[in-house]
């Protein structure tokens, strides 16, 4: 039986009609993105491009940038010791935030999610001070840390104890990072709970109730349901936990300003001093540079840990 093929004169213009929906499909999504990509290239891209630069030159901020330095900026942070003190102090924030911040919102979403008389008020309660601005947080616990005892709060309660005396508590090297990590999760956990409520909410009671039926206790819906079932939300919670830790700022440097003799120095304050106090803007744009591959690495180690054992287990 012979095959008819189709006459040309019909296949061309379908195959122009294709070509053109698709050029007209490729065309809407440029137009949709390109917005975003011209913001994003005019207020991160074109920024760091620029730090880059100037982080090679000894530059004020006045005029153009001549007295070009290489590397050596780069050089004078990595062996700056309060440059390396401010990088453990980060990395301490980082740690505390994740072994006692983190835990506790965990457990608070755990109370405050099932049925805990009052839970919609506790939930107002833990949330308001995330909704409350850095800088009016700051001032508030400065005023609470207040070393005279007629103003401030703690040194008010501990003068009430026979034989105790006030303390300084943003003047003394020994305290002053823990006093500002209190600040640190009282106005952030707030937030991680809500993340772990929201987490909470995707489990199903028909598993638990199973669970129960079967014999689990509280503890064992814990540790084999619920936990299991927010690992993503606790990856996302960690996620944020690590990067805000590297990058705190408003709070110390309004509180301390990296003071006493450094003690609470981190690398957003360091970077800060030396950019907008010394106006060593060339000096301070490498610290940012700095700060940007170290978040970075952070990063990206982290998603390639958490995504492994995915992966392997997919294999």
């Amino acid at each position: 039986m012979a095959t008819v093929l189709p006459d040309a004169k019909f296949v061309e213009p379908v195959r122009n009609q294709g070509n053109t929906r698709q050029l007209q499909r490729i065309l809407t999504i440029v137009l949709f993105l390109l917005p975003a990509f011209v913001l994003f290239f005019l207020f991160v891209v074109y920024p760091i491009a620029q730090s880059v630069y100037y982080s090679l030159f000894t530059w004020k901020g006045f005029g153009p940038a001549v007295d070009f330095q290489g590397l050596n900026n780069y050089k004078a942070i990595l062996t700056d010791t309060i440059f390396q003190k401010a990088i453990l102090n980060s990395l301490l924030i980082m740690v505390l935030s994740l072994c006692l911040q983190l835990p506790l919102s965990l457990a608070l979403a755990i109370m405050v999610g099932r049925d805990l008389p009052g839970r919609t008020f506790f939930r107002m309660i833990f949330f308001m001070p995330y909704v409350l601005s850095e800088v009016v947080v700051a001032i508030m616990w400065q005023g609470l840390y207040n070393p005279d005892p007629t103003r401030g709060l703690f040194n008010a309660i501990l003068t009430l104890i026979p034989g105790v005396q006030a303390k300084a508590w943003l003047g003394d090297t020994s305290s002053v990072l823990a006093c500002i990590f209190v600040v640190i999760t009282w106005k952030y956990f707030g937030l991680h709970m809500l993340l772990y409520m929201a987490g909470l909410q995707g489990i199903p009671p028909e598993i638990e109730e199973a669970a129960r039926m079967d014999g689990a206790n509280g503890f064992q819906l814990l540790r084999f349901i619920t936990i299991p079932m927010l690992l993503n939300t606790i990856r996302t919670s960690v996620y944020l936990s690590m990067l805000g830790s590297l990058q705190v700022f408003i709070l110390v440097w309004i509180m301390t300003k990296g003071g006493p003799v450094n003690a609470s120095e981190v690398m957003s304050t360091y970077m800060y001093r030396f950019s907008f106090v010394r106006f060593l803007y060339g000096y301070g744009c490498a610290v940012a540079i700095v700060m940007l591959v170290i978040s970075l690495i952070f990063s990206i180690g982290y998603q390639r840990i958490v995504r492994q054992p995915e992966y392997l287990g997919a294999q």
